[in-house]
């Protein structure tokens, strides 16, 4: 390295739950960057595979949300990897709707509203619980639930057969242009999401970086 004089390669890498913002987030920190080499990693995948590439080093850090039906068994397995949570903000319930959906105009809704339209799930493997779910509520009875992978496959299912998903409703835009639009889910839950570290592991530079370009999507200061 000193030989030809060249700046070592910077790695970084972000496991994360399917949110457009943690994408656009890292968008925002590549272009910020400005160094000539690197290896940057985002990885939306499942729910426990992000502890377990906390656990292990692979990643820089982990984002996952947690909630009233989720926390206390998420903090317990945390604590038994040797993990922790720190919230970044939290964000209402929203369904992600096509804009022509049926149920597109409405000033919210409620799970009664959403019985006749398919659910859309992001698959956990083996861990398919509700306690690793990306969606909440996802105990609730559903007649139609069609569980996929990653987020270009909901869109075209949310576009093509009124499907919908629950999330954070956060910057509904960046999914497929104006096709896609965001409405207020009328129930009593809360979504508090933030970041997973190992015990004792301080950001590192990058990573408080993208910390802190995740910060801007906090929908309370929106």
């Amino acid at each position: 390295r000193f030989i030809s004089n060249r700046s070592k390669k910077h790695r970084f890498c972000v496991s994360t739950q399917h949110y457009t913002f943690t994408a656009n987030a890292f968008v925002e920190m590549v272009k910020n960057f400005g160094q000539e080499q690197f290896e940057f990693i985002i990885n939306e995948t499942q729910t426990h595979q992000i502890l377990e590439d906390v656990k292990n080093r692979f990643c820089d850090l982990g984002i996952l949300y947690l909630c009233n039906k989720n926390e206390t068994f998420l903090r317990k397995t945390m604590d038994e990897m040797g993990l922790v949570f720190t919230e970044l903000f939290r964000a209402m319930p929203h369904v992600f709707l096509r804009a022509e959906h049926p149920l597109a105009e409405k000033e919210y809704v409620t799970l009664k509203d959403l019985t006749p339209y398919p659910r859309l799930n992001y698959l956990q493997g083996i861990y398919e619980s509700a306690d690793y779910s990306e969606e909440l509520f996802s105990t609730e009875a559903s007649e139609k639930i069609i569980r996929v992978s990653d987020r270009a496959a909901v869109v075209n299912l949310m576009i093509g057969l009124d499907g919908y998903t629950i999330s954070s409703g956060i910057f509904p835009k960046f999914l497929q242009g104006e096709a896609i639009v965001s409405v207020p889910l009328k129930e009593d839950e809360v979504m508090r999401i933030g970041y997973v570290l190992c015990k004792g592991q301080v950001l590192s530079e990058l990573a408080a970086i993208y910390v802190e370009a995740l910060r801007k999507f906090n929908p309370q200061e929106a």
